[in-house]
């Protein structure tokens, strides 16, 4: 396989000079409403990140990041807050449940897997971006090689036909570029690999031994067949393998264990699931035994993944819990110890609701109206709605399990349920959405509580 385009470096620029603390404190603004303090913690240590390429390589390897845990019900903006700063950095992300390395053997999963998952989320980053760089030549392959489908290379050395020829060939690339021809037939030629194995792992790590299975797949020779599809699917399929000829997988491997490594982010949510409280019986000994599996993984160790060895020396960790039954204090204090920054975020009320619905870029109201606008429905919300649907919202969490911001979800959901089943028979119609409207359709669920514990 041959190189092609230049890797983005370790860390995206947009994470190093052009942003400081303030700066990612208002992209993330853009799109979570407060939570100033878990913003302005996860900032800094974003920016710790860039100034700590900066100093001699020397001192580089003994600056560790200081891990955040961010405490709060569920649905307050904690892993909202993680994934948009992994985005900002340009940095492989991945979120997983503490609960899942509980009762490990039994349904649990090693802890090391969320390690090998950041270096999947690490490869799939870097070869995307890679791509996106070789897609214009590997875009023109593409077209050459169904030109030649359509119109086989000339043999007949003749001017004359030659010139007819090339007039024929300019003919078919106009209407393939139009798309007039992603309905004609031609024949491609595909390339099969071996069958796809799953080997169990001799330690039992996430049961299966994907390295092992690649090995031993790769064993099996690629083989050529001819397959007849629309000129729109073959655009794809050749897409595919001339981006798979150009791209060096081993330079990727690199770059993506490099990136892993010194701006990989892992959110551990639920942490508060496995913090131990009174005597250390039952399920406790499991949940310190996860916590003490856990230790070496953010302390610093290397783990072994089918791209090469893993260091998560400065992998940034970001823990969340509710933290309503037990106290950070409950967790081993070698593991406090890892996380030296708590950050407590608020519940979210009426007033925050308001401004959840209508400021982020992505808002609900954006969402639903954009949804609805394809169908030739137009959606105005008006201030009074917004205040109507959030109070109901507030309602909803006092009266029954409190789940922050997601219970906007279920009430515009239910709101809209009738105007989202019937909007393709009413195209060109205007729905104004103000107080009456949301009350008309949800002030006598509210007030059946019962009934609004189960549908809000």
């Amino acid at each position: 396989m041959t190189g092609g385009g230049a890797l983005v470096p370790l860390l995206s620029p947009r994470a190093g000079a052009d942003l400081t603390p303030r700066d990612i404190v208002a992209e993330l603004d853009r799109y979570i409403v407060g939570q100033s303090d878990a913003k302005r913690a996860v900032a800094i240590a974003l920016r710790n990140r860039w100034r700590r390429m900066q100093v001699s390589s020397e001192l580089r390897d003994e600056i560790i990041p200081n891990n955040i845990i961010m405490i709060g019900s569920t649905g307050v903006g904690k892993t909202e807050i993680a994934r948009r700063l992994a985005r900002l950095a340009g940095a492989p992300f991945v979120k997983v449940e503490a609960t899942k390395f509980t009762e490990r053997g039994y349904v649990g999963r090693d802890v090391e897997s969320m390690v090998r998952d950041l270096a999947e989320a690490a490869i799939k980053m870097v070869r995307e971006e890679l791509e996106s760089d070789l897609v214009g030549p590997a875009q023109e392959a593409v077209e050459k090689r169904l030109l030649d489908l359509l119109l086989p290379p000339l043999r007949d050395p003749a001017e004359e036909t030659r010139e007819r020829w090339e007039r024929s060939r300019a003919t078919l690339r106009d209407q393939l570029l139009r798309g007039d021809l992603d309905e004609r037939e031609v024949t491609v030629q595909v390339t099969t690999s071996g069958p796809n194995l799953e080997v169990l792992s001799a330690g039992g790590d996430d049961l299966i031994d994907s390295g092992l299975g690649d090995a031993i797949k790769n064993m099996f020779p690629k083989r050529k067949r001819e397959r007849a599809v629309r000129i729109a699917e073959a655009r794809g399929l050749l897409l595919q393998e001339e981006l798979d000829r150009r791209i060096d997988m081993d330079r990727v491997q690199t770059e993506a264990i490099a990136r892993a490594e010194t701006a990989g982010i892992i959110f551990l949510d639920e942490i508060d699931k496995v913090a131990s409280s009174g005597e250390r019986v039952g399920i406790d000994v499991s949940r310190e035994g996860v916590q003490r599996d856990l230790l070496p993984v953010v302390e610093g160790a290397t783990v072994q993944t089918k791209y090469g060895p893993l260091r998560t020396d400065h992998v940034l960790f970001i823990a969340a819990g509710a933290f309503h039954a037990v106290k950070p204090s409950d967790l081993i204090p070698e593991l406090q110890g890892r996380f030296p920054i708590r950050v407590e975020l608020a519940s979210l009320g009426r007033d925050d609701f308001v401004r959840i619905l209508t400021e982020p870029r992505n808002s609900l109201v954006r969402q639903y109206t954009a949804l609805l606008q394809t169908e030739g429905v137009e959606l105005e919300f008006t201030e009074e709605g917004v205040r109507a649907i959030a109070e109901i919202a507030a309602l909803a969490n006092e009266r029954a399990e409190n789940i922050g911001a997601r219970r906007l979800h279920t009430v515009m959901e239910r709101l809209l349920d009738e105007v989202s089943f019937e909007a393709p028979d009413k195209g060109g119609t205007k729905l104004r959405i103000d107080g009456a409207f949301v009350r008309e359709r949800l002030e006598a669920l509210v007030r059946d509580e019962d009934l609004a514990r189960y549908i809000l």
